[in-house]
């Protein structure tokens, strides 16, 4: 054994990652922070909007690139959208610095749990898992900085791609087809109303995501739509029974020169047929 490790270290315990740090080191828990005096929606950087659209083999998670602080942009290249395991992703609205941090203490407990057990958490186990995180942070949502994760992945055993959202008290809540979440997620739930068919293909399911987020971009000021100028494009994850990719800068750009050169003919975007 090494004598330089704590003795906490060297005792079997719990798979949970995050019970561990409860019970040896809870000051390294966003939950358990010191509430600040006021409300402080205004003054953190806070990011949005994130789309999860499935299609034929698997789920797809796309976000913006845009984080606001008030009626500023705090960053304009801002990654939203996290690889959780080799299965599942996770994309981040709400306040950005304690939404990044719970995602990095996401994928340590899956990675845990993995270690120790020798197998991977079910799907449903991941979601529990991210809720009770989210419930942690509860108090700290109370003061305006909520944490709104979509979490999006491939079911191995249900062999499809599923998609959860949360709310600040750490409800989940399973999506079908698809979801948005966020301040632009009004506008892009309704692109993806109109657009979203059964079977799509995986780049039928990119182009789809792409426009649900031009349209909340269109309204939504503090969505970022893509920046043709500096080549910032939104961040797109597809995760099939072969496991995550992210898509390239280069790959998401041709489906971005697609939308825009569309928006220039069309600048309400695709129409829906009415029958």
């Amino acid at each position: 054994m090494d004598a330089g490790l704590p003795a906490a270290y060297l005792v079997p315990g719990s798979s949970s990652f995050t019970e561990f740090l409860a019970s040896h080191a809870p000051e390294h828990l966003p939950g358990r922070r010191a509430l600040p005096g006021a409300t402080v929606t205004t003054e953190a950087p806070h990011g949005t909007t994130i789309v999860a659209v499935t299609f034929e083999g698997g789920v797809l998670l796309a976000g913006d690139r845009r984080a606001t602080m008030g009626n500023l942009i705090a960053s304009r290249d801002i990654e939203k959208v996290f690889h959780a395991d080799e299965f599942s992703a996770v994309g981040i609205a709400g306040a950005a610095g304690i939404a990044v941090e719970m995602v990095r203490l996401f994928q340590v407990e899956l990675e845990h749990y993995e270690k120790i057990e020798g197998t991977t958490l079910s799907f449903d186990g991941k979601a529990n898992r991210l809720a009770t995180m989210i419930r942690s942070n509860l108090a700290l949502a109370m003061q305006g900085l909520a944490v709104v994760p979509l979490f999006a992945g491939y079911d191995l055993e249900a062999e499809q791609g599923r998609i959860f959202s949360f709310d600040v008290t750490g409800g989940r809540y399973e999506e079908h087809r698809f979801h948005s979440v966020g301040s632009g997620s009004l506008f892009a739930r309704g692109a993806l109303k109109k657009l979203f068919r059964d079977g799509l293909s995986a780049d039928d399911a990119v182009l789809c995501a792409v426009q649900a987020l031009y349209d909340a971009a269109d309204d939504d000021s503090a969505t970022g739509g893509p920046d043709v100028t500096r080549r910032i494009f939104p961040v797109v994850a597809l995760v099939t029974a072969d496991g995550y990719r992210r898509l390239s800068d280069d790959e998401v750009g041709t489906y971005v020169d697609a939308v825009i050169s569309g928006r220039m003919e069309n600048p309400g975007g695709p129409q829906a047929p009415l029958s």
